[in-house]
Formats: structure tokens, sequence, C-alpha cells
């Protein structure tokens, strides 16, 4: 049974910083694209990060480049979101999504975590 399941979120003020994780099982998780993906509060599905099987390309909304790094752990079957420099705009539920298909679009990944919140207020 393939699982993904994110934790690392919580309260921060502007400025502040986070690290996300979901921790995969259930597939062979380095042969898989991967990517964190966000929901405000009234609003869609939005991409943030992506990284491809094997790390092979890595892409980033604009909206969070040069403060968000993802990365990704093989042996550990681990994929991290370092945030830095928090905006309140970055308030979300952050999902962990996946597939094996890495040509699809992240909308179409089949598999999803059941998110973590992350709160940015002063």
């Amino acid at each position: 049974e393939v699982q993904l399941v994110e934790s690392g979120g919580g309260s921060v003020q502007p400025g502040g910083s986070l690290r996300l994780s979901c921790a995969a099982s259930g597939f062979s998780f380095s042969n898989y694209a991967m990517a964190w993906v966000r929901q405000a509060p009234g609003k869609g599905r939005e991409f943030v990060a992506r990284i491809q099987g094997r790390g092979e390309s890595i892409a980033y909304a604009d909206s969070v480049k040069g403060r968000f790094t993802i990365s990704r752990d093989y042996p550990k079957k681990m994929m991290f979101l370092q945030m830095n420099d928090l905006k309140l705009d970055d308030t979300a539920v952050y999902y962990c999504t996946g597939d094996s298909r890495n040509y699809l679009s992240w909308n179409d990944f089949n598999y999803w975590g059941q998110g973590t919140q992350v709160t940015v207020s002063s």
C-alpha cells in the first residue's frame, strides 16, 4: 500500500523557518516524481516545488524561489521542504504528492498525503 505521511507543520512568525517532511512507503521511491503542493483557506491547490525521480530536475513556484528548498533522502524514503523567510501568504495546508509517471503534471499525480498545516502569523 502506498503511503505518504507529512509532518513538521506548525505556527511561525513572518520571517521564520519550518522544515516539512514526507515519509514514503509502499513504492519504489527513487523512481517517483515527488512534489509539494499547498492549499490556502478558500483557494485551490497550488504548486510549490517538485523533484523528479532520481533527482534529475527540480522546479519551484516563483512565489517560493530563493526561500524554499526541496530535497529527498533516497535510503530513508523521505522528502523534505525547507521553508525560510516565511510570509503570511505561505499559510496553507501543505501536501506531499507523487507518481511513477514523471511526465505528469503534479495535479495528475496519483498519490497524496493527508497534509500538514503551516500557519504564518504575527
